[in-house]
């Protein structure tokens, strides 16, 4: 038995006429029925009762329908799936993402995500640091990691995203940042909340960075993984912090964002993936998360 037989035996049964069903199946009467004579054979009962007038399906053949139509459809589905398997169309996702991008960009990609590839199967780790993600990534936790450069090495592969300028988060209502703008010189005497240091975050070497350009070493108050605890100290009136324009979308009460002068230099968002990944999803994701950057 083949899976012809069954097709050929679902449409005799659906159309219950020989000459209809040869012709939606492209193929000529006489083989067709002795198709069915065939399956009959094996099967060793009668599916039909044929007449000169027309062409029933006996009891047993009301039952093997039943069967045959859950087997076909289930053959079609598997075709179907396998399709967009390897299309990248379907299958599993784990996306980590920076603390700014978590409240930004990545929401605007899952639902993208969502309306694009309905099949793919995705998962978020937000608030991670770059080397956390790097880790997970090279132990296959994350397929995609959304971070800040410079991250990893020749097994590594990352891509720009888009460009974010740097602001200064102050608490509101404190009358020491009552300008539109916040210079450099002026933070030598506050008090600063940063990402976790020793190698830990990239914005914590940014920081460093910009005050060092400045002549002087940040005096940080308290160190934290997460950009929502970060953010929630600064409202808390315990000091400022340098971040990404994104990071005001997490929406945190009493807390202002304000332009850091002179400009400094804007910081990457990038999208990381292993090296040499033959998954035709990730070329499906990157297509989406691309056309997501550039239309913010």
């Amino acid at each position: 038995m083949e899976l012809r037989h069954l097709r050929y035996f679902r449409a005799v049964a659906e159309e219950l006429h020989f000459g209809r069903a040869a012709e939606r199946l492209h193929i000529a009467q006489p083989p067709l029925s002795q198709q069915i004579r065939q399956l009959e054979a094996e099967l060793g009962v009668t599916l039909f009762v044929r007449s000169t007038r027309r062409v029933e399906l006996t009891p047993a053949g009301t039952a093997y329908l039943e069967r045959v139509e859950a087997i076909l459809d289930a053959v079609d589905v598997a075709g179907l799936q396998a399709q967009r398997v390897a299309e990248g169309r379907q299958g599993t996702l784990a996306i980590g993402c920076v603390g700014s991008a978590t409240y930004s960009l990545l929401p605007r990609l899952v639902r993208a995500l969502r309306e694009d590839l309905p099949d793919l199967d995705v998962s978020v780790r937000g608030e991670m640091l770059a080397p956390a993600q790097l880790s997970a990534l090279m132990s296959g936790e994350i397929d995609l990691a959304l971070l800040r450069p410079p991250a990893g090495g020749t097994e590594i592969v990352v891509e720009t995203v888009r460009r974010d300028r740097l602001f200064v988060a102050v608490p509101e209502g404190d009358l020491r940042w009552r300008d539109t703008t916040v210079h450099v010189d002026t933070l030598r005497d506050a008090e600063f909340i940063v990402h976790a240091g020793h190698g830990r975050s990239v914005m914590n070497g940014i920081v460093a960075t910009i005050c060092a350009s400045a002549g002087f070493v940040p005096a940080i108050r308290h160190e934290v993984t997460e950009t929502s605890t970060l953010v929630t100290l600064v409202a808390a009136g315990l000091g400022v912090a340098i971040v990404p324009e994104p990071t005001a979308a997490l929406g945190v009460a009493g807390v202002r964002y304000l332009p850091l002068v002179p400009d400094v230099a804007p910081v990457d968002l990038a999208v990381a993936r292993l090296a040499g990944d033959p998954s035709p999803m990730i070329g499906q994701v990157l297509a989406v998360l691309r056309r997501v950057a550039r239309d913010e």
